[in-house]
């Protein structure tokens, strides 16, 4: 049960993967065979090279594509390894994707956020499929002693166009090993007309697991003498433990131990809430242990906390000036001169992931080292966060990704991962925390709540002239630092200070909030209560 894979050597690994075929190693600013990378052969461009995903070629004509980002129902997986095929000319039922283990150094950001995996690696993944054909193409041209423009790959061989020779992919894996690689600008991308599989209907490579019930997401993660964890939270954000009696939970059936943990005072960050663990031989006498344990918490700087109070408050100052953020000639004139005056205010209360999995992990601690394994968005923040909490570095950190059952952004933040590992390190048994549905709305990080106050001003013929936005809710960086009111630029920036609108006058603002809640985020982020209040006024003023 040690967990020997946490010490594997990365360069180590990166020299037997070079050495099991052709090996391309994939940028954003460009591709490489994975031997030079390694040898730190200069680039023509002089960039750093900060692989990310890698092809493998092996001598039976196998194609393998390592997915650096997580499969949580969007179809990463699939999407990469159809734009590697495409461009290889590659038969679809030669390939086959491996999961990337959290590692930054070897992988780059696996952070699978913000819908950039496809939007970054679109090209960069074609340019290395395309560069392993043209290298196969030129072997073949080598093999046969003709001219490279003679042959042509096709569908996992390499064809001689005049004699209607051909050679599989696996029999010049060798030789293609060996050749110069092509520089950038003379990779020959197909045309749209010639894609095969791209914008084509396949299946996810996913889907026989999944509907048979192989996939493994995080909840299904088994380990030999595994205890399942179930954790009572403080119910209020920042709150604290008074006082646990945890003799009838004990006495459950299945249950082994209750462990009381250290809570976190916010602001938080990826740091556990705290509380009460107890565990179990099996979930079921888990929760029903965490159902018998006598709590009293005292609920800290945020008792008070009431949804339908706070929201008053937002509206009350969002109706008030505040900062401003963007300012366009004369607003408040331009409003005061206006034929038609239209005002309008708008709330979207917080919102919960609430995605299809609720969150799991398993983790195993021995000899110093974490291995951990869980359905996570961003495996280095898991790493990073893991290693703060254990005092361990955090190369003796592995973080192997399953499948996760959606995500949203709520699977990016590691608490829940770092409560496994804390509870391993405690108990020296391998520790799967659970939460429960229940768990998983109380305890998120929810989507900010957000109120807005919107005016506009338009001239006898209709035309907008003049537009006043007012936006005050909890930022997302309250989260991570004290005394944070004010969202960020990058959160005015979705939707707000880039508001497309051409209107000749126009003032943005925005007003305090104070954070009650773990804010976090979420499918769009700001742009949800901002584009629905932008959205919804420009119909009022139409």
């Amino acid at each position: 049960m040690s967990p020997t894979s946490s010490a594997i050597d990365r360069r180590e690994f990166l020299k037997g993967l070079a050495a099991s075929g052709l090996v391309i190693a994939i940028s954003t600013s460009g591709c490489r065979r994975l031997e030079d990378a390694l040898r730190g052969a200069p680039r023509s461009t002089g960039e750093p090279f900060t692989p990310a995903a890698y092809v493998r070629l092996d001598d039976s004509g196998g194609v393998t594509v390592i997915c650096h980002r997580s499969e949580m129902g969007q179809g990463i997986r699939t999407s990469i390894a159809m734009l590697v095929a495409d461009e290889l000319e590659a038969d679809w039922s030669r390939v086959k994707v491996e999961q990337a283990p959290g590692d930054e150094e070897t992988y780059g950001s696996q952070n699978t956020d913000g819908s950039r995996s496809i939007r970054d690696f679109y090209r960069p993944v074609r340019e290395a499929g395309a560069l392993a054909r043209m290298m196969l193409e030129t072997a073949a041209a080598a093999r046969w002693k003709v001219p490279v423009g003679e042959v042509e790959a096709r569908q996992h061989e390499v064809v001689h166009g005049p004699t209607g020779r051909k050679l599989a992919y696996g029999a010049l894996v060798s030789a293609a090993r060996s050749l110069a690689v092509p520089a950038r600008e003379t990779i020959r991308l197909k045309e749209p007309s010639q894609f095969r599989y791209i914008g084509k209907e396949i299946p996810i490579v996913d889907l026989f697991d999944m509907t048979t019930g192989r996939a493994q997401y995080g909840m299904d993660l088994r380990r030999e003498g595994m205890l399942v964890a179930v954790i009572a939270r403080p119910p209020v954000y920042g709150g604290t433990l008074a006082s646990v009696d945890s003799a009838a939970a004990e006495r459950v059936p299945g249950v082994e131990r209750v462990v009381r943990m250290k809570e976190a005072p916010p602001p938080s960050a990826f740091t556990p809430l705290g509380g009460v663990a107890v565990l179990a031989r099996n979930t079921w006498a888990a929760i029903q242990g965490r159902q018998r344990l006598t709590l009293k918490w005292n609920d800290g700087p945020h008792a008070d906390y009431d949804s339908e109070k706070y929201r008053a408050e937002l509206e009350r100052t969002a109706r008030r000036p505040g900062k401003v953020a963007r300012r366009q000639g004369d607003a408040a004139r331009a409003l005061r001169r206006a034929a038609k005056r239209v005002q309008a205010d708008y709330y979207i209360p917080h919102l919960g992931h609430a995605q299809m999995e609720p969150l799991a992990a398993l983790a195993i601690f021995q000899n110093g080292k974490c291995d951990i394994w869980a359905p996570t968005q961003h495996p280095q923040a898991a790493r990073d966060a893991v290693a703060q909490a254990l005092e361990i570095p955090v190369e003796n950190i592995r973080v192997d990704v399953t499948l996760l059952g959606g995500g949203f952004g709520r699977k990016s933040k590691p608490d829940f991962i770092v409560e496994a590992a804390l509870l391993a390190k405690e108990t020296g048994r391998p520790v799967k925390v659970v939460w429960t549905r229940e768990d998983d709305v109380r305890h998120d990080y929810f989507h900010t709540v957000a109120a807005q106050h919107l005016e506009g001003g338009l001239d006898a013929s209709g035309r907008v002239t003049g537009w006043l936005h007012r936006t005050v809710l909890p930022t997302i960086q309250a989260t991570f630092a004290p005394d944070m009111l004010y969202q960020g630029d990058a959160e005015l920036g979705q939707g707000v200070t880039d508001l497309p609108f051409d209107i000749p006058n126009l003032q943005a603002e925005c007003g305090p909030a104070p954070a009650r809640t773990r804010i976090g985020w979420y499918r769009s982020v700001i742009n949800i209560p901002h584009a629905f209040a932008i959205g919804s006024f420009a119909d009022e003023l139409a």
